[in-house]
């Protein structure tokens, strides 16, 4: 080996051993209360540094516990701790002269503890307020506001614990990982936070944020990405779970928060969604566009544009909301027109409507122009609703109400069809109430009434159909003397019940007032030894009997 080599390897060697012998000459813990010092007035709260170690290859000061104080206003203990924390320094000042200067902070396997009061204040707003701009770009309270700016922060596989006054438990977030460079509270920079979604899922935002809003770090301003993707709404603890919510939501939007407002534009997508109890998840996505603006202050909400797509029916949905405590209160309006049955028959259970076994919707066009107003998971839904031109396959009516049907003349089918059928109905966790029933179904005539559907799916309906005099077995029981001051001289009315359930409803005729009135009639024609044939033919088939030939 020549002489210059040998004499290489020798000044790499003695090198290594003095960059290794540094840490030893340097105590990093005399720059603890300098950088205690240096983040507390950042951040305008106590930060306390545990033992701190120096690597020069690192070139950071590694400390093996960190902490926050919360605003005193919510809590005596920390906001933030960590068991590990790194700050990244420049190290040629740090060696020749211990001058501190910090280029980034690394927060590892991070605490937080996020808390919102009654009054909708968060405990982090009052964060880095002594640093930030006020609201026209000046210092705040008109002194001279901290400069700092830190190259790169860090939070790596954290943990996010939400509590909110009126929830039953606090959400935690997992997994929690922020990445921001160029920090500083009179600029913009770029920004990335991921996390796990309490009960399943992931969040993501991207974008910039920032300067920092004063007094209320909450206000500042950003313009990101937004996605959601995997939310399980049952498991979430958004929603009370006796109220039988639940299903699997994806979310991509775009998130602009200024001046206060925060504008959010984008769509989602539920899957297997189920919004009334004792309902059923749909079969089919339902699919949302929307354009959403949010008050930050009042923390109201303006829906300008909800656009719900189920297939290729299509309905609007538009009004306000406004966040109380764990709640969401609503005042929402639905509005859908001329929605093919065909696309909505697969979702229809999430809304609790569920069709007799073994039958399904194979033609006709749905309407609803529907109130949605209450707390988001126990919203009261309450309007009208119409059905048009309707064919139920599968379904036999005319078994069903094979008393109503004799009356009428029609002729048995697989099928029913409901040429009308309109409402005014309430969905609330209570279950489904309806009123001003108006139907026409060709196996029937038309029918009109009210009802209810349990939770469970039990229906308790009381209807009266109306059967024309002018029809050849309706005219013969117009005939009978009795039945005139029942008709009047015009279309008859049975009475009915509907009971059982959804998925296997009962059609059960009231025909015994029906009947006494038919019988006396008959008993007087044949005093006088004149019965009509048709009427005798007609009471039969009220009893349920056979024409004698």
């Amino acid at each position: 080996m020549s002489k210059t080599l040998k004499y290489a390897v020798i000044a790499v060697g003695v090198l290594i051993v003095l960059l290794l012998a540094i840490p030893f000459f340097i105590n990093a813990n005399s720059f603890r209360p300098t950088i205690e010092q240096k983040l507390s007035a950042a951040l305008g709260r106590k930060v306390q540094v545990g033992n701190l170690d120096f690597s020069i290859f690192s070139g950071a000061l590694s400390a093996d516990n960190f902490s926050i104080a919360d605003d005193p206003r919510f809590s005596n203990k920390p906001f933030l701790t960590a068991k590990s924390f790194k700050v990244g320094v420049e190290v040629w000042p740090l060696v020749t002269s211990k001058v501190l200067n910090i280029t980034g902070l690394t927060i590892e396997k991070p605490e937080l503890s996020l808390v919102k009061n009654k009054d909708g204040q968060w405990n982090f707003s009052s964060l880095a307020s002594g640093s930030a701009p006020g609201p026209n770009g000046a210092a705040p309270s008109g002194q001279s506001a901290a400069v700092w700016q830190i190259a790169r922060l860090e939070l790596k596989n954290g943990r996010a614990t939400i509590t909110s006054p009126g929830s039953p438990s606090p959400s935690v977030y997992s997994n929690v990982d922020f990445a921001a460079s160029n920090v500083s509270p009179r600029s913009q920079w770029p920004a990335k936070l991921t996390a796990d979604l309490p009960g399943g899922g992931k969040f993501d935002f991207e974008g910039e944020v920032g300067p920092l809003a004063s007094p209320d770090v909450s206000m500042t301003p950003f313009d990101a990405k937004v996605t959601i993707k995997g939310l399980d709404l049952a498991k979430s603890g958004f929603v009370d779970p006796d109220t039988g919510i639940s299903g699997i939501v994806d979310i991509a939007n775009t998130l602009v928060s200024k001046a206060g407002t925060a504008h959010a534009q984008g769509s989602a997508t539920a899957n297997k969604l189920m919004l009334v109890k004792g309902g059923g998840p749909s079969a089919v996505p339902i699919n949302v566009d929307f354009v959403v603006d949010y008050a930050l202050a009042s923390s109201t909400g303006t829906v300008k544009q909800g656009t719900i797509k189920i297939g290729k029916a299509v309905s609007n949905l538009t009004g306000t909301f406004q966040s109380s405590g764990s709640a969401t209160v609503l005042n929402m309006r639905l509005d859908g027109q001329n929605m093919p049955v065909t696309d909505l028959e697969a979702a229809l259970p999430a809304f609790g409507v569920v069709l007799p076994k073994g039958s399904s919707l194979k033609s006709g066009t749905a309407s609803a122009n529907l109130n949605i107003q209450g707390p988001s998971d126990k919203a009261t839904t309450a309007g009208n609703i119409g059905l048009y031109n309707a064919q139920l396959a599968g379904f036999d009516l005319n078994s069903k109400m094979s008393v109503l049907t004799k009356l009428t003349g029609s002729q048995g089918s697989t099928d029913t069809t409901i040429q009308k059928l309109t409402a005014n109905v309430k969905v609330s966790p209570a279950g489904i109430e309806a009123n001003s029933i108006d139907s026409v179904v060709l196996a029937l005539g038309s029918a009109t009434g009210a009802g209810t559907v349990s939770p469970s799916g039990a229906l308790n309906f009381n209807m009266v159909a109306t059967i024309s005099s002018s029809s050849a077995v309706g005219g013969a029981m117009g005939a009978i003397p009795g039945m005139k001051s029942t008709s009047g001289g015009g279309p008859l009315k049975v009475p009915f019940a509907i009971q059982g359930t959804t998925s296997d409803p009962k059609f059960i005729p009231d025909t015994a007032g029906l009947a006494t009135s038919a019988i006396q009639g008959v008993a007087q024609q044949q005093l006088k030894g004149a019965v009509p044939p048709d009427a005798m033919n007609a009471l039969g088939g009220l009893f349920g009997k056979k024409k004698k030939k």
